[in-house]
């Protein structure tokens, strides 16, 4: 909707900068912005986790038994396009808005989950891991949805806005492990690898996402957030510029910006040790004769950690400070690793809890440090380093998945554990040097 049509929401927060009618309307675009990203959320969601649920396993089955090391390649080429494409779906919500940004990542993962039944059926490894990162674009999509919560929030409520958020991917996340063995049936029933049927589930979860951005995230809460900004903050007569500005601008920004820096550092880690344990973890448990409903289940119970606690994180986020909520959720990924690194090969409760704790230890880690990059960095900026800091977060997690598919095949599930325990502590260690240099002040 543009803001050039009388009675547009746009237009009437702009009416009148700083009186009570523009903040009016900002909740009330913000009310209808988190319910829209809400939905778009359990659609993506459902998409996202059932297809990483069996990339792993379905990348090993069209591998030679000598090569079955590299089927963590599979999760490795989806968290790499994930990084990739944070950094474009950045810079196209930066010029063009959220919704332009976040439609075009879950259009690419729709056609990536396509290309990777297209694989299955041919039987190509090489195609699968084309399809698989395309298939990241969705997820970048998915984890970038946070940002656009806090674009209209005020400071107080940034971190509850983005966790719930966060919250709603547990409708779709939850769900898609456990319908992994459904979708493989239909999968089965109209001539698709029941390993690849999942992938049908992904593409479709994708479209509905698609589109319940396409029509509902009206008006753009980052565009509307930078008119706001240039009414309230700009000289009389300036032009309001709603563009962001570039890359480069961005990278300046976390280089003077030692809390910027400080919460891209523990977003990045904290995704690298969820990760690296996470998609090890469906071949530890194939590996030990474990159903794939089982292990369905398993990683649903790791989603569960990772969204459903998350609106009282953001609660205390916003009350505690972030710094806080960031050293629990080191300590709960310390705690996770050690539980998975002393399971036995299969299903155990042992695994189950660490898996489940692995995932509420990103949680905290993610919210509060999403926050407190939103709260740190300017309007005008804020697209681009939180595109970076996306970009940062997938690189990192695709080195560690790299790395885990190695680890495991040659020294073992638990010691990727132990790894897991020391990238906590590298978390811990980032939020102690944040407390010594001290955290810049929100910026509205």
């Amino acid at each position: 909707m543009s803001a050039e049509r009388s009675g547009s929401p746009e237009r009437l927060a702009l009416a009148e900068p700083g009186s009570a009618t523009t903040s009016a309307q900002r909740a009330r675009v913000q009310r209808a912005t988190v319910r829209t990203l809400v939905a778009s959320q359990a659609a993506g969601g459902i998409g996202v986790t059932s297809g990483v649920a069996v990339a792993t396993v379905l990348a090993e089955s069209l591998l030679a038994p000598e090569s079955a090391d590299l089927a963590g390649l599979a999760n490795t080429t989806q968290v790499l396009g994930t990084a990739v494409a944070a950094i474009v779906l950045a810079q196209v919500a930066g010029t063009r808005g959220r919704r332009v940004g976040l439609t075009l990542g879950y259009v690419a993962g729709a056609v990536g989950a396509a290309v990777v039944l297209i694989a299955a059926l041919a039987g190509s490894f090489g195609l699968l891991l084309v399809g698989t990162c395309a298939f990241g674009s969705a997820s970048a999509a998915n984890s970038q949805a946070r940002f656009a919560a806090g674009d209209l929030a005020t400071p107080n409520r940034r971190g509850t806005a983005i966790s719930i958020v966060v919250w709603a991917t547990t409708i779709g996340a939850v769900l898609g492990p456990n319908l992994v063995g459904p979708a493989g049936r239909l999968g089965t029933a109209l001539g698709v690898p029941a390993l690849a049927g999942p992938f049908l589930l992904s593409g479709a979860g994708f479209v509905v996402a698609a589109a319940v951005l396409t029509v509902a995230l009206r008006p753009d809460p980052l565009l509307l957030a930078r008119r706001m900004a240039a009414g309230v903050a700009g000289p009389p007569g300036a032009r309001v510029d709603v563009a962001g500005r570039s890359v480069r601008a961005a990278i300046a920004t976390l280089r003077h910006n030692r809390s910027a820096l400080g919460a891209v550092a523990v977003i990045a880690l904290a995704h690298t040790t969820m990760v690296s344990v996470m998609v090890m973890t469906p071949l530890h448990m194939s590996h030990g004769g474990a159903a794939l409903s089982v292990i369905g289940f398993v990683i649903s119970v790791h989603v569960l950690g990772m969204y459903a606690f998350s609106p009282v994180v953001g609660w205390a986020s916003d009350r505690l400070g972030p710094r806080p909520v960031m050293v629990v959720g080191a300590a709960v990924l310390v705690l996770a690793s050690l539980l998975a690194a002393s399971s036995p090969t299969g299903e155990s409760l042992r695994l189950i809890v660490g898996l489940g704790c692995l995932g509420l230890g990103w949680s905290c880690c993610t919210v509060s440090s999403s926050a407190l990059l939103t709260d740190v960095v300017a309007v005008a900026d804020r697209a681009n380093v939180q595109g970076l800091s996306d970009l940062s977060m997938g690189v990192a997690a695709a080195g560690g998945s790299a790395l885990a598919g190695v680890v495991v095949a040659t020294v073992g599930f638990a010691v990727l554990g132990v790894a897991g325990c020391v990238l906590g502590v590298a978390v811990a260690a980032v939020v102690w040097l944040l407390g010594r240099t001290g955290t810049a002040a929100a910026v509205r």
